[in-house]
């Protein structure tokens, strides 16, 4: 028999033309008919008329807040219905997450907080069994890693290139084995991954949902436009797929509001086409999920084809690359990056400061809030930057509300560790030299709390109001600071970490006599300019003697334009199509001026244009290059929309290959014009090209490699030999007509275009150490430390120093999460943040003595004999396992 396994169910987006609560409730549907609350209601009523029936649920973020809302006896039948199987959650997560712009650690914890609440509410019978991404506009390898560690049985998605899934509906491969990991030994990292045959959308000719227009199936004979066997006949024609059994996807976009509509004409269609079996028919239909699907093709025990690399960039046409929107909402995408750093911070400081820090001098606080909005933020139009305007400021505003929550239970802890209750602040617009507590005091103290396991040199930059500064530590030892315009900046080693304990240190208490100060270095880098351009020129190691030419400069591409659908292919909010290859310079020359030469610092400024400057900045002890770039507002007064770049041109023969991470994890070879899955015929030299970046990008050959580490999702590529460009900022003038039915022109505070501001960081090593380098790099900007700051002098009693860990993690492992999971258990994730065979130092396996200095328990139980428990999990290159305390040998 050929089983036709239909699989009801609904894409209800966390956010895209409308909120998330005005798509719950049903509002402004003058925007999109589409109310998430009145989906759930429908279904679980259809579903209860007949036991045959199935329905999927994914968007965890919808069902926990219409669970909150029903009654104790509808959840009971929900409860049944689950049990039975007849309600199944796929997928699971807070949302469907996006796999182009979102970092690992953020996709864990929406997955965890999804994931947590199934298992709650419904035990074991709630935990999804597959994972489920119809809508993203691309697919990650390190996504399909996490899904096969998290123990997912299969893998789904709707959308794939269109030049690929046409190979692969000839050779029958649309479904697969995809190997997602080099590190990890097979089959820890292997899964079993389906392309849907229609998107996520039922075949043409079968919605029957209320938005549809689709004839329902007529099956009265005496009645007019009987149309039984027409529809019949229909399901007869699929054929791209292995086995004897297909999946249809009965459902779309907020579908079911009405489920009526969808049962009784897909009842009929199963009792028709069934029907024909005692005529010979071989073509057997039946309600069906993904897990049920996947249960069948694991029984066929046939051989799959096997997929190694990921399916970026994905286009649906010649000229339609969806590469956009790896840069789309650059501020955002920052603001997103950000957030997560604080909610870990958040998380430990829960854990460090106990109960009190929910409930303390400074009231009531809760990460729960802040771990929601971040959960809700990694939705696939959300950080991918691809939603309506009004929308992004919701996903900020509620970014926002949640550090409010997240501030109240930070402030309360390091009171509590610290012994002060003092008021402490923290300045969120440092990013623009706003502060008005340092700006406006005479003595300040400033605390420095690192969530990272290793110490780190961090560099401080404080708006201040005055001439002569004393910067002195929590031991009275003077720090090294440089006066500057309007800045007092230092240089903090953060001895803080934030295992079990973390600390808030070094307190610097700052006095300040009227001016202002900086700080920098170059012991390990040499950089050059050159005097006629002002552009780059060099960049030097020092510890190998090693010197590359290096020029940088920014440059626009002109976006292609159209009015209407009929026109030729636009840039939007997804897809990056420029009109040209050649991109227009935004100043062959560059303005310099030095502004600061001293022991801890060195700094120049670049002004391109009037909305396009930099800072190039290299610091005392630090191996990395900072570029701090400014661009916006972007004029287009012109008629002209632009997608403005950044390009590193070197002497490095890189000879068409570069290199991009996934998801901040491992890291990916590209090559220009070139696909390892089929003959690529490439219609769009740039576009085509593009390839998102989460923390990194690099080039190399044999001697040189040049790292470039990022501070949020951006698009990026090699079109030269030696040449590496970063997309920074996007203004568009024009709809890209894929549904979000506005151009990408965000106002501004001042409506006259977004500024955005950023930092790219450049290490140039030889190829064997450039991971030592950058992978430490990468996670300290990830997990960047939280300033807050108190007025006047801490008092005598004020524990001015604190660290969680006796000792430095080793430099191979990462904490990952140290997350109070409830009243009396911690979660703790540790990983080896190193790919196999990138580093001859750090990939290797390690040994970790978690040794507590008070009991933990890890994970849900403990042993017999009242020993904790540890759970350690991990995610790359780690080894799973489960060991007992005391001294705890952790192999990772």
């Amino acid at each position: 028999m050929l089983n036709v396994h239909l699989v009801p169910h609904t894409h209800d987006d966390v956010g895209w033309l409308k909120t998330v609560d005005q798509y719950y409730y049903g509002d402004r549907n003058n925007i999109q008919h589409a109310g998430v609350q009145y989906i759930l209601d429908s279904v679980i009523d259809q579903l209860q008329k007949d036991p045959a029936r199935r329905f999927i649920y994914v968007e965890t973020a919808f069902f926990y807040r219409w669970w909150k809302q029903q009654n104790q006896s509808t959840q009971r039948i929900v409860t049944q219905l689950v049990n039975e199987g007849r309600l199944e959650f796929i997928n699971g997560g807070w949302c469907m997450s996006d796999e182009a712009t979102t970092h690992y650690s953020a996709v864990i914890d929406q997955m965890t907080l999804g994931l947590r609440f199934l298992n709650d509410t419904f035990g074991e019978c709630g935990r999804p069994r597959v994972a489920w991404h119809i809508d993203p506009f691309g697919h990650a390898r390190e996504h399909a890693s996490i899904f096969a560690q998290m123990g997912y049985d299969g893998f789904f998605f709707g959308r794939l290139d269109y030049q690929d899934k046409a190979r692969r509906m000839k050779t029958k491969e649309m479904e697969m084995l995809w190997r997602a990991s080099e590190s990890l030994t097979p089959p820890l990292a292997d899964l079993f991954t389906g392309v849907l045959p229609n998107g996520y959308n039922p075949p043409e000719g079968f919605c029957w949902d209320q938005s549809c227009d689709d004839a329902p199936i007529r099956d009265d004979p005496d009645l007019e436009d009987y149309n039984v066997d027409e529809i019949v006949q229909k399901f007869l024609n699929a054929g791209f797929y292995k086995a004897n059994h297909i999946i249809m996807t009965m459902g779309s976009d907020f579908q079911y509001e009405n489920a009526n509509l969808w049962y009784k004409n897909m009842d009929k269609l199963i009792k028709y086409v069934n029907a024909l079996q005692a005529k010979g028919s071989k073509v057997n239909v039946l309600y069906s999920t993904p897990s049920c699907y996947l249960q069948e093709l694991n029984l066929a025990n046939l051989t799959w084809p096997l997929k190694t690399d990921d399916f970026f960039p994905y286009a649906d046409d010649a000229h339609d690359f969806w590469t956009g929107y790896f840069t789309s909402r650059p501020a955002l995408k920052l603001y997103e990056r950000l957030s997560n750093s604080r909610l870990q911070t958040c998380n430990q400081l829960e854990v460090l400061g106990g109960p009190k820090s929910k409930s303390g001098p400074f009231g009531e606080g809760d990460s729960d809030t802040m771990k929601r909005a971040m959960g809700v933020a990694q939705h696939h139009d959300a950080v991918s930057g691809t939603e309506k305007q009004h929308v992004a400021y919701d996903y900020a505003r509620r970014l926002a509300t949640g550090w409010a929550h997240c501030e109240v239970l930070v402030r309360n802890s390091l009171a509590i560790l610290s012994g002060s209750e003092a008021p402490r602040v923290f300045c969120e617009n440092l990013n623009i030299s706003v502060c008005p507590l340092t700006e406006s005091s005479h003595k300040f103290s400033m605390n420095v709390y690192n969530p990272l396991g290793r110490t780190v040199s961090w560099p401080v930059r404080l708006p201040v109001n005055g001439s002569v500064y004393s910067v002195t530590d929590a031991n009275g030892r003077a720090v090294d600071s440089q006066v500057g315009n309007v800045f007092i900046s230092l240089k903090c080693t953060c001895y803080i970490y934030d295992m079990k304990s973390s600390c808030l240190l070094p307190l610097l208490s700052v006095s300040i006599n009227n001016k202002s100060v900086l700080l920098y270095v170059f012991k390990f880098l040499k950089v050059t300019f050159d005097e006629t351009t002002g552009l780059l020129s060099s960049l030097t190691n020092l510890e190998t003697n090693q010197t590359i030419q290096l020029t940088q400069n920014f440059y626009w591409y002109n976006a292609s334009a159209g009015n209407n659908k009929e026109s030729p292919q636009t840039s939007g909010a997804y897809i990056f199509r420029p009109n040209s290859s050649d991109p227009f310079v935004i100043n062959k020359t560059a303005e310099t001026q030095i502004v600061t030469v001293s022991s801890t610092v060195q700094e120049v400024t670049q002004w391109f244009s009037p909305w396009v400057s930099q800072v190039v900045r290299l610091y005392e002890g630090h191996r990395e290059l900072e570029l701090e770039w400014t661009v916006g507002p972007v004029p287009v007064a012109d008629g002209l929309g632009k997608e403005v770049i950044t390009r590193l041109d070197t002497d490095i023969k890189s000879s068409d290959y570069f290199y991009t991470d996934s998801n901040g994890r491992e890291v990916l070879e590209r090559r220009k014009d070139y696909r390892p899955t089929w003959e690529l015929k490439q219609t769009e030299p740039v576009a085509g090209n593009y390839y998102p970046i989460n923390s990194r990008a690099y080039i190399k050959d044999d001697k040189h490699q040049l790292t470039v580490v990022t501070d949020r999702s951006q698009g990026a590529s090699s079109l030269y030999n030696g040449s590496l460009e970063i997309m920074l900022h996007r203004r568009l003038l024009y709809d890209d007509y894929r549904g979000v039915g506005e151009p990408l022109s965000e106002p501004g505070d001042f409506s006259d275009g977004l500024v955005a501001r950023g930092r790219l960081l450049l290490t140039f090593t030889p190829p064997d150490t450039a991971a030592d380098v950058h992978r430490p790099l990468a996670q300290g900007m990830v997990l960047q430390p939280l300033l807050s700051f108190q007025d006047g002098t801490p008092s005598a009693n004020t524990k001015l120093e604190f660290s969680g860990l006796q000792t430095d993690l080793p430099p191979a492992v990462h904490l990952l999460t140290l997350s109070q999971w409830d009243e009396d258990t911690v979660l703790i994730r540790l990983e080896h943040q190193y790919q196999a065979k990138e580093s001859k130092t750090h990939s290797q396996p390690v040994t970790v003595n978690l040794q507590c200095q008070r009991p933990l328990t890890m994970g849900s139980d403990t042993e017999p004999n009242g020993d904790p428990h540890f759970l350690v999990t991990s995610t790359t290159a780690v080894e799973l396992t489960t060991y007992r305390s005391p001294p705890m040998q952790i192999r990772v």
